[in-house]
Parts: C-alpha cells; sequence; structure tokens
C-alpha cells in the first residue's frame, strides 16, 4: 500500500508541480492528495512548498535588576528576523521559564506600572500564600502571574517585516527575577 501511494504522489507531482522530483525525505502517506499554492512559487505541491520553508533559531537572555519587570524585546526579535532572511511566514516568542511571560500590549509606561500592579493584587508574593512554597520556594505568585500574562506570542511576518497593529510592541514580563533566563525566537516561512 505504501509503494502505491508513493507512485501516485509522484505521478501527481510531476503532472502538477513545477519541482523537478518529489524530495526523498518526504514520509509519503502523509500527502496522499495533491495541494498546491503559488504566490511566486510557481505551481508547487504542498510537499515541495513546506519543505521549502526556512526555520530560523535564536535564543536570548535576560536578566533583570528586580524581582518584577517589563521590559521591551521588540528590537532583539525584529534584529533576528532580519538575520533570517525570511520575508512570509510567522514568528513565535516564547519565554522558556515558567515565572515569566511574553505578551504584546502598548510601550507605555504607566500601562507597564499598571500590569504589575494588576497582576500583583491577583496573585500578591507571600510566602505563606501558596501550597508550592510548601517546597522551599518562595515564587509561588510568579507561576501564577506568568499564566495571566501568557507564555508566547505569534505575530505574522509580512514582507520582511513584523505585522503589528497600532501600538503593538512585544514585552518580556519577569515575575522571579535576578536571575538569567532565555527567551525563544524561532520563525518560520520563506
Amino acid at each position: 500500500m505504501a509503494r502505491q501511494t508513493k507512485q501516485i504522489i509522484q505521478q501527481t507531482h510531476a503532472r502538477h508541480c513545477t519541482q523537478q522530483q518529489v524530495p526523498a525525505q518526504v514520509n509519503y502517506p502523509v500527502a496522499a492528495t495533491a495541494t498546491y499554492w503559488g504566490a511566486g512559487l510557481g505551481r508547487m505541491c504542498r510537499i515541495c512548498y513546506i519543505l521549502s520553508m526556512k526555520s530560523y533559531t535564536e535564543y536570548l537572555t535576560l536578566c533583570t535588576e528586580g524581582r518584577y519587570d517589563i521590559v521591551n524585546i521588540t528590537p532583539q526579535v525584529e534584529h533576528a528576523l532580519q538575520k533570517s532572511g525570511i520575508r512570509e511566514g510567522l514568528c513565535l516568542v516564547n519565554s522558556m521559564h515558567i515565572t515569566s511571560s511574553v505578551f504584546i500590549n502598548d510601550n507605555e509606561p504607566g500601562l507597564h506600572a499598571d500590569f504589575l500592579k494588576w497582576a500583583e493584587k491577583l496573585a500578591p508574593y507571600g510566602i505563606d500564600k501558596y501550597q508550592h512554597n510548601l517546597t522551599g520556594e518562595d515564587n509561588g505568585d510568579a507561576h501564577l502571574k506568568r499564566t495571566l500574562l501568557g507564555r508566547e506570542v505569534v505575530v505574522a511576518v509580512t514582507e520582511g517585516r513584523l505585522d503589528f497593529g497600532p501600538w503593538e510592541t512585544i514585552f518580556y514580563g519577569e515575575f522571579d527575577g535576578q536571575r538569567n533566563k532565555r527567551i525563544l525566537i524561532k520563525i518560520i516561512g520563506e
């Protein structure tokens, strides 16, 4: 059955795709039907389109001076996008720690203070307030604050730029700082 599927895909591919041959690393049963894209690529089948996409990964390391902080990381993300060479696609930015956050909002200091005040009201710091802290930790509040503001953002990449709405900016929210933490930037596209 797998041999027949492979032959069908190769035949369909040869008739409809501008690419010369189906790449060897394709898992053929996954792509038994032909779907085509053409945005500046000629007619390209789903297999070739997916395999033609590029991927770029970069890690940022931040260490905030205070326990709580909000840091604009948009310039670092834009720099990573430029290095990637990707013109159309998606950019994922996520905190790789469970006591920090990545989110999008307005770059206005009063709003940043409001975020921190709001998060503290909903999940106040206190060693005696959280069962998590019975393990010897003191950051139960930071885990909850991260959940409130989110783990990650995904931004469209259009014509080589982050495709933001008005005033949108990417921020790193720290709720248990004063130590190194990593942020992942993963960009996929063409």
